[in-house]
């Protein structure tokens, strides 16, 4: 491929890019192929996967007890009356596993920390092993709710006392719960084509890309983070949001690609604007990150009232394949409230849409027509999360939960922060940590690096010859190393981002050396024509 081609993928969405580089980087079959374009975790829990397994081999003899008298791989629905006892049985034969104690620890959690039965639990978690009746409710297990409940007040709200109840809805990871939100914001009437939607950046693509299609046609305000201040919102960005035409506020929070969390002031901030001055603006925070700051704390814990909160479990627990994600939502929000206030014409026409499923559609809740809209409303009886995915997040909550000296937390945070310093000494850049840098991934600002390394020339010809997208594709040809553009993410300065998630150290060791490599044949290459 031509070097002076490279420009024309330049519009292309980062992760349709990642594949072009990926073919580029891997066509030396006797390269190793370096991918840290996507942020997929090398790393994960495993106790909460024993777990699993031990729950799954109970459950299986709790089948066969039905029709035991039948030796033909028939097996039954497992009975509830004593089913806590039996699970005490059966861990007395294999009380040293890891993931039998686990279950042994979470059964007694539950009842000593949140109050449920016991028996009701594990009467859930091994009808969700079998996978052998339909989510009921569709939204979420009673039980898993209440799990996946407390575990997002301990990472979402800090130090911040948890006030208002709020309900969750178990969906299929993060990417589900936007495509739902952004749906059902729609179908209700909640945005509409030409609203303003204000969206944080630098941020996840799709964010930037689902708002412009035709679905929605919303104008997008860009509320954008300072690269120079630690990638917090100024005042004069913040200020935006008071513009009423804004109707709803998105971002992602620790920040994507930054890797940075929003500081106690940019929140206080947020809500003290939010309280005064824009009580109708609704927010969606995306805080799939916030695991991995220090101290974090959410708008949803800020602003509970407009909040509405989506986590996955996909990147803490290095689940990506399980899809395991939730949308959070206070009982009492702003959604509903303006549910209630829509025009007369309007709720007609959302009462046909949702008659069906009540008699009084106007008194169905925003985070229950999330549910029937996901399986377009007439499926709303089947909807729901797969429970044996539910069950999983469960035990990854409890994971969570029962980690009280925060051990796997703390190896994942120095894990990914050990890389960062990797990857930069190799640059021949020292660098340092901010209190609320997050290190799941990190921007290599090239021209700003280059202009370190080697002076304000150099960077000014890097800018105005826009070598971005080439200097990503060089990496990839001449190294084997795929890194995305900085600028699908609407970074301003020319980029590369690179996930310190899914690769060992020594890999991170060999990308920081091949990027001072490129942008050493750059300078070179500068050299040459500045001597013209």
């Amino acid at each position: 491929m031509e070097e002076n081609n490279f420009t024309q993928f330049a519009a292309l969405s980062p992760f349709e890019l990642k594949d072009r580089l990926i073919a580029i980087a891997s066509s030396d079959a006797q390269r190793l192929m370096l991918n840290a374009g996507r942020g997929n975790p090398n790393f994960l829990a495993t106790l909460p996967r024993w777990a699993f397994l031990s729950l799954g081999d109970f459950a299986m003899r709790e089948a066969e007890r039905s029709y035991s008298y039948l030796d033909s791989g028939f097996g039954g629905l497992p009975e509830h009356d004593g089913i806590v006892q039996r699970f005490e049985g059966y861990a007395n034969h294999h009380r040293l596993t890891d993931g039998v104690h686990f279950l042994r620890a979470a059964i007694s959690y539950v009842k000593d920390q949140l109050g449920l039965d016991q028996d009701a639990f594990l009467f859930e978690m091994v009808s969700a092993f079998l996978g052998c009746n339909y989510p009921t409710p569709p939204r979420m297990l009673a039980h898993t709710e209440e799990i996946v409940k407390a575990y997002l007040a301990q990472e979402m709200f800090g130090p911040i006392p948890r006030t208002g109840e709020f309900s969750v809805f178990a969906t299929e990871g993060g990417t589900a719960a936007m495509t739902y939100i952004f749906q059902s914001l729609r179908e209700n009437g909640l945005i509409k084509t030409g609203d303003k939607i204000a969206i944080g950046t630098p941020i996840f693509s799709p964010y930037l890309e689902i708002p412009v299609l035709n679905d929605y046609g919303l104008e997008i305000v860009d509320i954008r983070m300072d690269e120079h201040a630690d990638w917090q919102l100024p005042d004069a960005e913040i200020d935006k949001l008071l513009d009423p035409a804004i109707k709803l506020f998105c971002l992602v929070n620790p920040s994507n690609p930054p890797s940075t969390k929003l500081s106690d002031t940019v929140l206080d901030q947020l809500a003290k604007l939010v309280a005064t001055r824009r009580p109708d603006l609704f927010i969606v925070t995306d805080d799939v990150y916030g695991t991995f700051a220090d101290e974090f704390v959410s708008l949803f814990a800020k602003c509970p009232r407009n909040t509405l909160c989506v986590y996955s479990f996909s990147k803490f627990f290095g689940a990506t394949g399980w899809r395991l994600g939730a949308i959070a939502l206070h009982n009492d929000n702003v959604f509903d409230a303006r549910l209630a206030s829509l025009p007369e014409q309007q709720k007609l026409l959302l009462d046909t849409r949702y008659a069906s499923l009540t008699t009084e559609p106007r008194a169905l809740l925003f985070i229950d027509r999330l549910v029937a809209d996901s399986r377009a409303v007439a499926l709303n009886h089947t909807a729901g999360l797969s429970v044996p995915q539910q069950l999983q997040m469960a035990l990854f909550a409890l994971n969570g939960l029962m980690d009280r000296e925060h051990r796997y937390k703390d190896s994942a945070k120095h894990l990914i922060r050990k890389r960062y310093q990797t990857l930069f000494s190799n640059m021949g850049i020292r660098a340092t940590h901010e209190f609320n840098d997050v290190n799941y991934y990190t921007l290599i600002d090239l021209q700003e690096l280059g202009g370190t390394l080697y002076g304000p020339e150099f960077e000014a010809w890097f800018v105005k010859s826009d070598l971005g997208t080439n200097f990503l594709f060089r990496l990839a040809q001449e190294t084997g190393v795929v890194l995305l553009p900085g600028k699908g993410f609407e970074v301003v300065d020319t980029s590369a981002r690179v996930s310190l998630a899914n690769l060992t150290e020594s890999e991170y060791a060999a990308i920081g050396k091949f990027t001072r490599q490129v942008l050493d044949e750059f300078n070179q290459d500068f050299r040459k024509i500045a001597a013209v």
